[in-house]
C-alpha cells in the first residue's frame, strides 16, 4: 500500500549549551497540524521519547545464523577426508585432483566477476547503517494534536510491538499555538542521539513546525517528496490495536520497582529452551506473582496487589519486549497492566503523571499485530445506518475526544448504537480508543480514506459467516444474563457437517466467551479470532447480515 509523504525541509535537532530545539516536519500535503511550545519535563520527556524509539527499532524476529563459512570449511574437510581415504587408488587420486583444479578455476572466476559486486553491496550497507540509519527505518511515527494532548503512535520492525506516548499540555510550557489534526512526521533516526542532550537546566522548544505549511515562493523548492510503500499487515495492526484495546481484560497496577524485577531476571537468564512464557498468577487481595519459565522462578510482587473479582492465571509471550520499559522505571509512577488472555495480546501502561506510555504487545513475537486475531470481530456489532455513523463521526470531530456514554447521551442514542458506529470508523483507520483515558479519540490514519474491503479481507471467515447466514443454516437461541450479558448457543450447518457454536455478549456488544465444535477452533481457540460458525451465531442475533452489507459497500 503506497502513502506519499510531502514534507517542508527535514526534522532537526539544534543544541547548544543553553537550549535545545527540537523541530518536526510534518506533511504538508494533508490538513495543517502543528504545535510549538517549549518542554517543561524535560527529563520525563527524554525517557519516553526514547523508549519510543526502542520500539521503532525492535525486531526480535528469529535470525539464523550465516554457515556460509561452516559449510566451505566442512567440505575442505570432507574433500581432505576423501583424499586419504583413497590415496591408494592412484587412478581415483588423479581424477579427484583434477575436479578440485576445476573447481578452483570455476571458483576464482566466479570470486573474480561477483567479487567486487559483493565488496560494493557490502559496503554501500556499511555506510547506511552507520551514516543514514534512516534507510533501515522507514516507518516514521503518527503524530495527532488534540486539544488537550498530543501523542505519537508507531509499530516495531517486526510489527508485533506497538508504542503510544501522549503527551498532556501540561508538559509543555508556553504554548504559542497548535492546530489539532493527525500528520506523518520525517522522524529521523538520527534525532535519537540529539534527545540524549535534553537537560533540565537547558531551555528544550518543541515545535511541529507551522512554517512547513508555507507558501514557497522561491526558485528552489523546499519541499521533499517521499513515496513509501507500506506493507499492508502495518496498516492492519493500526486498525487491530485500537480494536484490541476495547475488549475485556484482566486488569492491575505493578509498582516500578516490580517492573525493574522482571526486567532484571530477563537480563540476567538467557532460555535455552521452552516455554518461553510469563506465568501471572493473579488471586483477589493477594500480591501479584509472575512465574518464570522454562526456570520456574516464582516472582512475588509484593507491592502490587490484585483487586480483581476472581482468581485467574495468564500467560505471556515474548517477553524479552517488555524491555522496552527499562528505561521509563525512573520516571514513572506506576504501571497498569491489561491481559486480554493466555496467548492474546496485553498492554502495559506507564503513568509518568502529565506524560503517558502504552505499550501493545500481540500474542507472541513471530504472531504480529496483522496475523494476531481479528480482534475487530470481537468488537461492538450493533446495526447502524450510514446516516447515524455519520451523525456520531460528526459529532467526535467537534469534541475530539469522548467517551462512548457522553456521546450517547448528547446525541440521544444508544450507548450500543454509538459504539457499533465508533468501532466501523476504527475500522476505517479513522478513530482510535485511548485506553488511558477510557475514550475515542478522532485519528484519521491516511489522508486518503483507506481501502477497507482489502484490509479486511484478510480474513476470509467473515464472509463465509454471512453466506451462511444468508442461506438459513444458523439456528440461534439466546439467554438474557444479569448485568445485561446474552449467552447465545445454537447450530449451523456447514458442508453437510453440524456444528454447535455459542458465545456470549456482554451489555457493550463485546463478545466475551465464545466456543464451538469446529476443527479451527479446537485448534486456536480465540487465538486467531472467532471462526465463521460463532460469526455466523452472532450475525444470526444480531441481524449483521445487513450490517455486512453496508459494509461492502
Amino acid at each position: 500500500m503506497q502513502f506519499d509523504y510531502k514534507f517542508h525541509g527535514s526534522t532537526s535537532v539544534a543544541s547548544t549549551a543553553h537550549a535545545t530545539d527540537v523541530s518536526f516536519a510534518p506533511d504538508v500535503s494533508r490538513e495543517p497540524t502543528y504545535f510549538v511550545g517549549s518542554l517543561a519535563k524535560n527529563v520525563a520527556f527524554r525517557e519516553a521519547i526514547s523508549a519510543l524509539n526502542g520500539v521503532v527499532v525492535s525486531d526480535l524476529r528469529f535470525k539464523p545464523r550465516d554457515k556460509t563459512a561452516y559449510k566451505e570449511w566442512a567440505a575442505q574437510q570432507e574433500m581432505a577426508w576423501l583424499a586419504g581415504f583413497t590415496a591408494h587408488k592412484p587412478q581415483v587420486q588423479a581424477r579427484i585432483e583434477e575436479i578440485r583444479g576445476e573447481l578452483g578455476t570455476l571458483a576464482k572466476t566466479r570470486s573474480a566477476v561477483l567479487g567486487p559486486y559483493y565488496q560494493a553491496r557490502q559496503k554501500y550497507f556499511d555506510h547506511l547503517y552507520r551514516k543514514e540509519k534512516d534507510f533501515w527505518f522507514v516507518l516514521d511515527p503518527v503524530i495527532t494534536v488534540h486539544p488537550d494532548e498530543l501523542f505519537f503512535e508507531c509499530f516495531s520492525q517486526d510489527e508485533s510491538t506497538y508504542g503510544k506516548l501522549g503527551c498532556r499540555y501540561e508538559v509543555f510550557k508556553n504554548v504559542r499555538e497548535f492546530a489539532c489534526g493527525t500528520t506523518n512526521i520525517d522522524y529521523s533516526a538520527a534525532l535519537y542521539n540529539e534527545f540524549q542532550k535534553i537537560r533540565d537546566y537547558k531551555e528544550t522548544h518543541f515545535a511541529v513546525e507551522p512554517a512547513g505549511f508555507a507558501v514557497q515562493t522561491a526558485r528552489e523548492d523546499a519541499y521533499t517528496e517521499v513515496k513509501i510503500d507500506l506493507p499492508d499487515s502495518w496498516v492492519r495492526g493500526f486498525l487491530q490495536v485500537s480494536s484490541a484495546m476495547t475488549l475485556p481484560a484482566r486488569t492491575f497496577t505493578l509498582h516500578p520497582m516490580d517492573v525493574h524485577n522482571i526486567c532484571h531476571v530477563l537480563r540476567r537468564q538467557k532460555e535455552q529452551a521452552g516455554p518461553r512464557s510469563l506465568r501471572f498468577i493473579l488471586r483477589p487481595g493477594e500480591p501479584v506473582a509472575i512465574l518464570f519459565e522454562p526456570w520456574n522462578h516464582l516472582l512475588t510482587c509484593r507491592r502490587s496487589v490484585y483487586h480483581g473479582p476472581e482468581a485467574d492465571e495468564i500467560r505471556l509471550w515474548g517477553r524479552r519486549r517488555l524491555l522496552i520499559l527499562e528505561r521509563l522505571i525512573p520516571v514513572t509512577r506506576q504501571f497498569t497492566v491489561h491481559l486480554l488472555g493466555s496467548g492474546l495480546p496485553s498492554f502495559f501502561e506507564a503513568d509518568l503523571g502529565d506524560l503517558h506510555f502504552t505499550l501493545g504487545l500481540s500474542g507472541w513475537t513471530a504472531n504480529d499485530w496483522s496475523r494476531a486475531g481479528n480482534f475487530d470481530l470481537l468488537a461492538p456489532r450493533a446495526e447502524v445506518d450510514h446516516f447515524t455513523k455519520e451523525l456520531v463521526f460528526k459529532a467526535l470531530g467537534e469534541t475530539w475526544q469522548e467517551s462512548s456514554e457522553s456521546l450517547a447521551r448528547r446525541l440521544s442514542l444508544e450507548k450500543k448504537t454509538v459504539e457499533g458506529a465508533l468501532a466501523a470508523y476504527t475500522q476505517a483507520g479513522r478513530v482510535i480508543y485511548d485506553l488511558n483515558k477510557g475514550v475515542y479519540r478522532k485519528r484519521e490514519l491516511s489522508r486518503d480514506p483507506l481501502p477497507v474491503d482489502k484490509l479486511r479481507l484478510h480474513n476470509p471467515r467473515e464472509a463465509d459467516a454471512t453466506a451462511l447466514v444468508q442461506a438459513n443454516r444458523v439456528v440461534v437461541k439466546a439467554e438474557a444474563r444479569p448485568e445485561g450479558r446474552t449467552e447465545l448457543a445454537g447450530t449451523v450447518k456447514d458442508k453437510e457437517q453440524t456444528y454447535r457454536p455459542t458465545a456470549a455478549i456482554d451489555a457493550d456488544e463485546r463478545m466475551t466467551e465464545a466456543t464451538c465444535t469446529c476443527y479451527f477452533y479446537k485448534q486456536h481457540k480465540l487465538l486467531q479470532g472467532p471462526c465463521e460458525h460463532i460469526l455466523a451465531l452472532r450475525m444470526a442475533h444480531n441481524g449483521q447480515n445487513r450490517w455486512w452489507k453496508w459494509r461492502l459497500n
